[in-house]
């Protein structure tokens, strides 16, 4: 367990495990272990009720890392990123895991900031047909679409909303958004068209706009 330096003997602190989180009183500290002695448990407030799924086309720079940090602030399951044909950003294996790693520690950074209870897990980079052969995931599923005419996202929101869906995913796509054929295809596996307004919006403007729109209607 990690422990703040300026914490000591006696003092509480609260551990969050198993969508739940305990009160607990620090008995001793180590350099090795930590031993607390669990006072009370309940739980968890800040966990979603609504499974939240982002999948991220990488963006340029280190926008990523933003729009991790936010997402899981904003109650995300997990966060999938997408390599699409105008994906600027390119990684053999070896970086592919190790950029994996760094995204990983920071969304357990925001966890921790946040008071989320479960870690979402962020995946290792995959490309735009290879993630779709696997078949849309249950529950809602919407892609940001700069296309003109398609439903305004609170319309789709305010139907699932009367479903009680449990379990939403939101697609957003990279800087000049997807090649026609990519949204073709998306539309295929079963995702729903949305336009976020009339303004268009920066990658993570976008992901954050979604995501807090999907939570505010769906939780």
């Amino acid at each position: 367990i990690g422990l703040a330096l300026r914490m000591r003997v006696g003092e509480m602190l609260t551990v969050c495990a198993y969508g739940r989180d305990y009160q607990c009183r620090i008995r001793s500290i180590t350099p090795e272990e930590v031993h607390l002695d669990v006072v009370s448990s309940e739980l968890c407030a800040a966990e979603p009720s609504v499974s939240l799924t982002l999948y991220q086309a990488v963006p340029k720079a280190d926008k990523l890392e933003q729009i991790i940090q936010k997402s899981v602030e904003l109650g995300v399951s997990a966060i999938v990123p997408l390599l699409t044909d105008r994906t600027i950003v390119r990684l053999n294996a070896r970086e592919a895991e190790a950029k994996r790693q760094k995204w990983q520690r920071i969304a357990l950074e925001a966890c921790k900031q946040c008071g989320q209870n479960t870690l979402p897990e962020v995946a290792a980079p995959v490309p735009f047909a290879e993630w779709l052969r696997r078949g849309a995931p249950e529950g809602l599923n919407v892609i940001a679409s700069l296309v003109p005419g398609v439903r305004p996202v609170r319309d789709v929101l305010e139907e699932a909303r009367s479903r009680s869906v449990r379990s939403a995913a939101l697609l957003v796509g990279p800087e000049g958004d997807f090649t026609d054929q990519e949204t073709a295809m998306a539309l295929e596996a079963g995702f729903s068209p949305v336009t976020l307004g009339p303004i268009v919006l920066r990658v993570e403007t976008a992901a954050f706009f979604g995501l807090a729109a999907m939570r505010y209607a769906l939780d």
